[in-house]
């Protein structure tokens, strides 16, 4: 208890001191080391597993677990231990702790800040989409074998809070798309692991259904909508352009793993914005978090503007392995290379779509 009290304080003063939201600590997620590694160290009750999603370790924990199960039908993704795709999730909730967004946005309570830090609010729009990301699959791993055989697992969930399912029984019925998603990845990445294809269509084929199970996991967020209510008008502007993002990422099937999940998150905005703040000239912020807030809005707008056809176009030339991995690389270039100019990404996808 003593050292989660202090780990917590030293995790306060790195949020209040830092210029830039904290992602990576001696090289893994937010305290990382202080999770579980084995399924064993999970609260259970009565040989029921019963992980608290609302304690920051504990909600960490589901995608350590996750890591550890699925690595060994990993080995198309790469040689290195941080080369699966499920690694852009820890490190994006990593961030958002330490840039403020998993505390309580009402200020009713004290839950994410300095005299709770490891807190996680229900009232939070992006603690509520995260679970539909931590919370479902970690069922349907569960569900699938992967966390044991017979493995049962019951979300606790703080008292008056209704609007969250908490058994793969529960979030199968109120979710049946993204739970039937979660469970086509589990057992496709067994079954295409142990496949005689070569390695670039493994990968391929695996990081295909992991983002079509992580789509439907963000459809399945517009369950948290209402929470939205709680933050200015510029932060549900960034909120939506980041869903909007997750789009063009999905498509290209982008390999979230640690190195290339970092670049893509270490200029999220390192705090919650603020009516008035107006990308690329918010004070506070860096020069990287101003341009790729810039660009979210740019091609949010863009969108908004052609009714959809940027979307729709992004989506029709990522129809190949050759393509997609282009365009990977487009999306890279286009957020965290100032001097890559929009225009040339509308020409990009123009010239791809017709490859297609």
């Amino acid at each position: 208890m003593l050292r989660l009290l202090v780990l917590g304080l030293v995790l306060a003063c790195a949020v209040s001191l830092s210029s830039s939201a904290v992602i990576l600590e001696n090289g893994t997620p937010i305290l990382w080391a202080q999770t579980a590694s084995q399924v064993t160290e999970l609260q259970m009750h009565d040989g029921i597993l019963i992980p608290d999603p609302w304690n920051y370790l504990h909600r960490m924990s589901l995608y350590r677990l996750m890591i550890a199960a699925t690595d060994p039908f990993m080995g198309s993704m790469g040689t290195n231990a941080t080369d699966s795709p499920l690694w852009g999730l820890p490190l994006q909730l990593g961030w958002m702790l330490t840039s403020g967004r998993l505390a309580d946005p009402t200020g009713a309570t004290t839950c994410g800040l300095e005299a709770e830090p490891l807190c996680i609010s229900t009232q939070s729009w992006w603690a509520c989409v995260n679970y539909f990301a931590s919370v479902l699959p970690f069922l349907s791993a569960a569900q699938q074998g992967f966390m044991g055989a017979g493995a049962q697992v019951q979300m606790q969930v703080p008292a008056g809070v209704q609007d969250y399912c908490t058994t793969y029984a529960d979030c199968k019925a109120k979710y049946p798309d993204a739970m039937s998603k979660w469970d086509a990845f589990f057992q496709g990445l067994k079954t295409t692991s142990e496949s005689l294809l070569p390695d670039d269509v493994k990968k391929d084929t695996i990081l295909g259904v992991y983002w079509d199970a992580q789509m439907a996991s963000t459809y399945a967020s517009a369950a948290c909508n209402a929470r939205q209510s709680h933050y200015s008008s510029v932060e549900v502007s960034f909120a939506q352009s980041w869903l909007n993002s997750a789009e063009y990422v999905a498509a290209a099937r982008f390999q979230a793993n640690m190195e290339k999940a970092l670049l893509f998150l270490s200029p999220l905005p390192s705090r919650i914005l603020r009516e008035g703040d107006s990308a690329p000239n918010i004070v506070g912020l860096t020069a990287e978090e101003n341009h790729t807030l810039y660009i979210f809005s740019w091609m949010k707008t863009i969108d908004s503007l052609l009714g959809g056809t940027l979307l729709r176009l992004w989506k029709g030339a990522m129809c190949s392995v050759n393509t997609r991995q282009k365009g990977a690389q487009v999306l890279e270039q286009l957020l965290l290379n100032p001097s890559f100019a929009t225009s040339t990404f509308l020409s990009i996808i123009t010239e791809m779509t017709t490859n297609c």
